[in-house]
């Protein structure tokens, strides 16, 4: 009751081992795997299951439950800092590529799982549907710590072929929560009570759409106007004070309302971090467009960025803690002993091969996409002069010349970009779980056998695509960067006079 108090007890020197061991094991485990793998997740994974209920159970179950909240809060935290980092720029100038991807991403996991599990294991058309929809997302947290990780290679999201990625992925995430929140309201349809079923499909929908649709209109029209005339330079005057206010403020606010309208919260979390990046004025002598953190810091009439603040103050508890947490509560949801029987293992490598391929298939667009625009491009006039085509004939018939190998280098390049797209999408990870728990827990549609064939392809897909992006990264990630779908420059705005 309020007023009252919670007694202070020194807790057992068995709490306190277990506790330090299991952050050790997550740290140490995390290294282990980006070192034999090039994936650090895979090893937080690993350290949830034998800690948590699935296998050794060491962890209490209220613990369990406090991480698995505090690893929510890191997952918001990721995709927040995806937002804030990302290229407006470059999502705007690949949207439609970004939204075939996201479709094919999508439309194709569900297709194949009726091909297999509905014509081949005859399961039910719903049971179908909703763990080809469990498949159909892509885990955005995944996604975010598979850029961050691949940063010290090539930074994906400054490449053309990460801004893909980051779109496509959210666009696939957002689709996956509307048809959990759709398949969770199915559940309440089968157990008798009365709803309307157009609008319980459609809320989420228009809920999304609306907040995809507002966000960057009342963001240029309304809040960034205010902000660069009334506000900005004023930040100066507290730094990171004022940053870490006003970020603290926008997301609790996006987050609520994506809460509250129906759609997913990590979509919230993703336009709150592009709000703000999206605020402060771009003239060269706005407080926030400066050269370094320190500049920001120093100097009196400038301002360190949103990035910056995050860098200084959540970066490290995001890093070290929060998402490692999050990783590990995947762990926790994955009913491990129960998947070792025959008939559980090859349906579900089985279905795995199948849902690799019904991701990875979406890297296909990069080079479609660069064959059909270069292609346009490249037409030769119709008015070119004789003099031209003779030239063209030549390098044709001689592939050893310089221009010639530069052609063959920039189309395996543009294959690597695809390769790495495609890999990127495979991961399922947190979403998937969701929303096939969901499916098993709060409906009557999904089987047991069902839930497992499903569960068997969420984890080794969430494992298959880190590893591949992680090997791809390695070899090829300075290539990829130096590509047509690598690092792009931002444009600078204009040096005129501040108003």
């Amino acid at each position: 009751m309020a007023g009252s108090f919670v007694s202070y007890h020194e807790p057992g020197i068995v709490q306190v081992l277990v506790i330090i061991s299991f952050f050790f094991f997550l740290s140490l485990a995390e290294w282990v795997s980006a070192k034999i793998i090039r994936a650090g997740i895979i090893g937080q994974i690993a350290v949830g299951i034998i800690y948590g209920k699935p296998l050794a159970d060491i962890l209490e179950i209220d613990w369990q439950h406090t991480f698995i909240a505090l690893g929510y809060v890191g997952l918001i935290l990721i995709i927040f800092e995806g937002g804030l980092d990302a290229r407006l720029d470059l999502l705007k100038q690949n949207f439609v590529l970004s939204m075939i991807a996201a479709t094919t991403g999508v439309c194709f996991p569900i297709g194949l799982s009726y091909l297999l599990l509905y014509l081949g294991f005859g399961y039910g058309a719903v049971e179908t549907f909703i763990i080809g929809a469990a498949l159909s997302a892509t885990s955005l947290g995944t996604t975010f710590a598979v850029i961050s990780s691949a940063s010290r290679t090539v930074d994906l999201g400054q490449t053309r072929v990460g801004s893909v990625l980051v779109s496509a992925a959210v666009i696939d995430d957002v689709v996956g929560l509307v048809m959990s929140s759709v398949i969770s309201d199915l559940g309440k349809l089968s157990s008798g009570h009365s709803m309307n079923l157009g609008w319980l499909i459609g809320r989420p929908i228009v809920a999304s759409i609306a907040m995809a649709i507002v966000t960057p209109l009342v963001t240029k029209y309304l809040f960034a106007p205010i902000f660069q005339r009334y506000v900005e330079h004023h930040f100066a005057q507290y730094d990171h004070i004022s940053n870490i206010v006003l970020m603290t403020l926008v997301l609790c606010a996006f987050i609520s309302i994506a809460a509250f309208t129906g759609t997913s919260v990590l979509f919230g979390a993703f336009l709150a971090g592009t709000f703000l990046t999206y605020l402060p004025s771009k003239h060269p002598e706005a407080p926030f467009v400066v050269t370094s953190r320190e500049e920001g810091e120093r100097e009196a009439h400038k301002s360190p960025t949103f990035v910056h603040t995050f860098e200084r103050y959540l970066v490290d508890v995001q890093k070290y803690l929060m998402e490692p947490l999050f990783f590990a509560s995947v762990g926790f949801a994955i009913p491990f002993v129960q998947l070792w029987t025959g008939k559980r293992i090859w349906r579900g490598v089985v279905f795995t091969l199948l849902m690799v391929f019904a991701k990875f298939i979406v890297g296909i667009w990069i080079p479609l996409w660069q064959a059909l625009f270069h292609h346009h491009r490249s037409k030769s006039p119709s008015h070119a002069s004789k003099e031209e085509r003779p030239s063209q004939t030549e390098e044709e018939a001689n592939p050893s010349s310089p221009k010639s190998r530069r052609a063959t280098s920039s189309s395996m390049t543009t294959w690597l970009s695809g390769l790495l797209l495609g890999s990127a999408m495979v991961a399922r990870g947190e979403i998937g779980l969701l929303i096939i728990e969901i499916g098993y827990n709060d409906t009557s549609y999904v089987s047991q056998e069902g839930f497992f064939t499903g569960v068997w392809a969420i984890l080794l897909n969430t494992i298959i695509g880190p590893v591949t992006v992680g090997v791809l990264v390695k070899f090829y990630g300075k290539r990829i960067g130096e590509g047509n779908w690598g690092l792009q420059r931002p444009k600078r705005a204009p040096a005129e006079p501040a108003a």
